[in-house]
C-alpha cells in the first residue's frame, strides 16, 4: 500500500497544496513502519506500519473488494490501492426497475400507499395490490419493501423485482411502529455442532467469530424466516452431517416459540 500527493489529488479532487498538507499532517502523527520512496515518491506502509487515525477494517476492505465484483465500483474509486486477484461464487441477476426502487424509497420518505401490479406465488396472473412501504429488506439473496398490505390488512413482504407499475394512492393510513414483527428484535444462540470434532469446532468457532460456547446474532423477527434458511437453521441438526452442517442453534426451543407464520407474497 502507497500513496502519493497525485492520489489525493485523483480521488479527492484536492489541490497541490492540499494533498501536501493533508500528508504532512498525517506523517506530524508519526505513523510507525512509514517508508518514503524517493525514485516513486511515493509514501508506502512497511510491514510494520501501524494506522494512528484509524484501525483496520476487513470488512471494508473484502466488501469493497465485493463491490468491484458486482461491477458496482471500479477499482480506482475504492480505497483498496492494489487490487489482488479475486473471485466470487455466482449469484442468479435479481433485475429491480430503477424507477420501481425510486417509487418505493419516496412513498417510505413521504409515507403514502402505492397501488402495485404484483405477482405474487398464490396467482398464476399479477394483480394490483395497495401497499404502505415503509422500509427496506434484503434477506441475503433479494430485495423486499416492508408494507402494510391493504388486501389482507397485514404487514407483509414483497419482492422488488415482482413489483411493477407503481402509482401513489394516497396518504398512507398506517403506522410503521405497529408493525410488531420489523420491531422486534430475537437473539439467535449459535455454537459449532457438537458432532465435530474438537479441531473442527476450533475452526468453525474462527469462521463465526465464537468466543467461548456460542455466540447471539440479533435479527428482526421478520426476517427471521430468511436468517435461519439462510444459516441452514431451518431443519433440525441431525438433518445433515456435521461436516456440512457446522453450527446449531442452541436456542432452537425459544426461537420456535417467536417464529411467525409466513406467507408468500
Amino acid at each position: 500500500m502507497s500513496v502519493s500527493r497525485s492520489d489525493l489529488v485523483r480521488r479527492f479532487g484536492v489541490s497541490m497544496g492540499q494533498a501536501s498538507a493533508d500528508i504532512a499532517r498525517y506523517l506530524a502523527r508519526d505513523p510507525p513502519g512509514i517508508v518514503y520512496d524517493k525514485s516513486a515518491k511515493r509514501y508506502a506502509a512497511g510491514h510494520d506500519f501501524k494506522p494512528v487515525l484509524a484501525l483496520p477494517d476487513s470488512g471494508r476492505f473484502l466488501g469493497e473488494l465485493r463491490l468491484v465484483d458486482l461491477g458496482i465500483l471500479q477499482a480506482g474509486d475504492t480505497m483498496l490501492g492494489t487490487v489482488p486477484p479475486f473471485d466470487a461464487t455466482p449469484l442468479p441477476q435479481r433485475p429491480i426497475d430503477p424507477f420501481v426502487l425510486r417509487a418505493v424509497w419516496r412513498a417510505i420518505r413521504e409515507r403514502y400507499a402505492l397501488d402495485i401490479l404484483y405477482q405474487s406465488m398464490s396467482r398464476p396472473e399479477p394483480a394490483r395490490r395497495t401497499i404502505e412501504p415503509h422500509a427496506l429488506a434484503h434477506d441475503g439473496f433479494r430485495w423486499h419493501a416492508r408494507a402494510f398490505d391493504r388486501e389482507t390488512g397485514e404487514f407483509r413482504d414483497f419482492v422488488l423485482g415482482r413489483l411493477s407499475k407503481p402509482k401513489p394512492r394516497g396518504e398512507s393510513g398506517s403506522a410503521p411502529e405497529n408493525d410488531a414483527d420489523w420491531r422486534t428484535f430475537i437473539e439467535l444462540v449459535i455454537a459449532p455442532h457438537p458432532g465435530l470434532t474438537p479441531a473442527q469446532a476450533r475452526a468453525i468457532a474462527l469462521d463465526y467469530g465464537i468466543r467461548g460456547r456460542s455466540t447471539s446474532l440479533k435479527v428482526r423477527r421478520a426476517l427471521l424466516f430468511y436468517a435461519l434458511k439462510r444459516l441452514g437453521l431451518d431443519v433440525a441438526p441431525e438433518t445433515r452431517p456435521p461436516s456440512e452442517q457446522h453450527i446449531i442453534l442452541v436456542n432452537r426451543k425459544d426461537i420456535e416459540a417467536a417464529r411467525v407464520r409466513r406467507v408468500e407474497t
